[in-house]
């Protein structure tokens, strides 16, 4: 850096031994210093040996005698605001600075921050470590020599992934955008959405070194004081390292760690945020992560799905009696198998006992030990599957179960009945809507498959009380899990095991909004214009 040739180097490091540089989770601020070699020499001790950090030395005014700094990360800012907004006006439009301005310090930095630099998004400040922030999310930093504040630019500009349609939630009718990993990408789509001012976004930063960015969404007259209160408070109360997706956030502030049921629904949807901010809830976003988190959530509105509001209701009752009925058949086929043909066998036709005891002849394992091996295979399968490339994933899962499960009826090491049950049981695990709940389920099932193997009927229905237990005492946010049934608000049965017509739907779920009524009924005057017509 040619400007600093002239300097003496006991200056150099007397200052930075005054400042305390290290980098700590709790920062301690560092003032800066009217020496713009003083500033940019603490800048490079805290950030020494990142090669990718750009230090740009230049002066203007007529006689050359400004001296500026930039610093700035390469690939994570834009070069068109650098170059256009940033270099250009203070290196050429502003060689005609005249020569009284330096005498004045704020005429200089006034006539630089207001009357230069041509760019939509600037700061201050006067902390050394909030501008090394700056710097590491993207931004630019300006120093001016004789000065003691600095100049924080916006010129984000690092990679960043196309709004394309979720691959998780997928719908037949419904917007087809998605969230990707820029909060601020993720923001517009929400507010897209919700052209309210009462919409608001609370921003903070956790994680000592990640300094993520997170967005805590919510309607201020329909979202509950005390929900948004608890939730900022437990995201207040995260100390850790760094947050690299919203499944930490997720993990750390949910109410029963040890349970098998997600308490918070992720989603990628917007229109499904949307939707639930309407309602009253909570909706945290993290930065790189394209999944937002919805608060509270109920085991009622993992079933629910937004295609269900944009189809007629009598389509979306139906799909959620299929979702349901095939969440319950993939968590107990396999237990009922065992059930029926280690313990209960009179209870099946005979022609059926018959039937399973032919297909069994020769299997050398017992029922339950079958169905530990055929369920086990089927979730090694589907897991091979997750992992392998797309193009390939979904062949080898389905050739991999016909070839194994041919090979395994042949060999005689399993029924060709139980082949039948483990397809079935796979199919009706893929109609759930929430993945983290078919997942809750999936390790459910192999314990009812135990507690079946050893007490029959008895110990099934022993293991769907526990479930039943388990769920009822389950809290999400202090809202019952099984609310409206738990908590039996009839109000809010119009959106449960059915959707009632749209125009019925007047009322906000009364467990997480203030503001009860959504709509008016439409249909009185629809009937009355209709009968004005008729008489006419």
């Amino acid at each position: 850096m040619g400007f600093f040739k002239k300097e003496k180097k006991g200056t150099e490091q007397q200052g930075i031994e005054q400042q305390n540089i290290e980098i700590k989770g709790d920062k301690e601020k560092i003032h800066c210093k009217l020496s713009l070699y003083e500033n940019i020499n603490i800048v490079k001790e805290i950030l020494k040996d990142c090669g990718d950090v750009i230090y740009k030395d230049f002066a203007i005014g007529k006689n050359q005698n400004l001296k500026f700094t930039i610093i700035y990360i390469d690939g994570m800012s834009d070069n068109e605001i650098l170059l256009n907004g940033i270099l250009r006006p203070l290196m050429l439009h502003s060689r005609e600075i005249p020569p009284e301005v330096p005498k004045s310090g704020d005429k200089l930095y006034d006539l630089v921050r207001y009357g230069t630099i041509i760019a939509s998004e600037m700061d201050e400040t006067t902390d050394i470590n909030k501008a090394i922030l700056s710097i590491l999310i993207g931004d630019t930093v300006l120093f001016i020599d004789g000065i003691d504040k600095i100049i924080i630019i916006g010129t984000k500009g690092w990679p960043t992934r196309s709004v394309e349609e979720p691959s998780t939630e997928t719908v037949i009718r419904g917007p087809r955008d998605g969230f990707v990993e820029t909060i601020r990408m993720n923001t517009a789509l929400v507010r897209r959405r919700i052209r309210d001012p009462r919409l608001k976004l609370k921003q903070m930063q956790i994680g000592r070194r990640s300094q993520t960015d997170i967005g805590i969404f919510y309607i201020e007259d329909i979202v509950k004081q005390e929900l948004l209160d608890e939730v900022i408070r437990r995201m207040e109360t995260i100390d850790i390292d760094a947050v690299l997706d919203s499944g930490y956030i997720e993990q750390l502030i949910e109410d029963n760690p040890y349970s098998p049921f997600p308490q918070i629904i992720a989603t990628e949807r917007p229109d499904e945020v949307a939707g639930e901010l309407y309602e009253g809830r909570v909706v945290v976003l993290v930065d790189n992560s394209p999944f937002a988190l919805i608060i509270p959530t109920t085991l009622n509105s993992l079933y629910q799905s937004p295609e269900d509001y944009y189809d007629r209701w009598i389509i979306a009752t139906i799909l959620r009696f299929i979702r349901i009925f095939s969440s319950f058949l993939a968590l107990i086929l396999p237990s009922l198998y065992v059930v029926f043909t280690s313990f209960h066998t009179g209870v099946l036709p005979t022609k059926l006992v018959l039937s399973i005891a032919a297909s069994r002849e020769g299997v050398p394992f017992p029922a339950v030990i079958e169905a530990f091996i055929m369920e086990f295979t089927l979730e090694l399968l589907r897991e091979a599957g997750l992992r392998l490339p797309a193009a390939i994933g979904n062949t080898i899962s389905i050739v991999g179960g016909l070839i194994i499960g041919e090979a395994a009826v042949r060999a005689g090491i399993v029924s060709p009945i139980k082949v039948i049950i483990v397809a079935l049981t796979a199919i009706a695990s893929f109609a759930n809507p929430s993945y983290n709940v078919s997942v809750g389920f999936r390790l459910l099932r192999f314990a009812l498959i135990a507690a079946s193997g050893m007490l029959g009927l008895y110990g099934l229905m022993l293991g769907l009380i526990l479930i039943i237990v388990h769920l009822i005492k389950l809290k999400s946010f202090d809202i019952p899990y099984f609310s409206p049934l738990a908590a039996f608000i009839p109000s809010e049965f119009k959106d449960t095991l059915y959707r009632a017509p749209l125009f019925n739907m007047i009322k906000r779920p009364l467990s997480t909004a203030v503001n009860e009524i959504r709509m008016k009924n439409n249909r009185n005057a629809i009937k009355d214009k209709e009968g004005e017509k008729d008489n006419d």
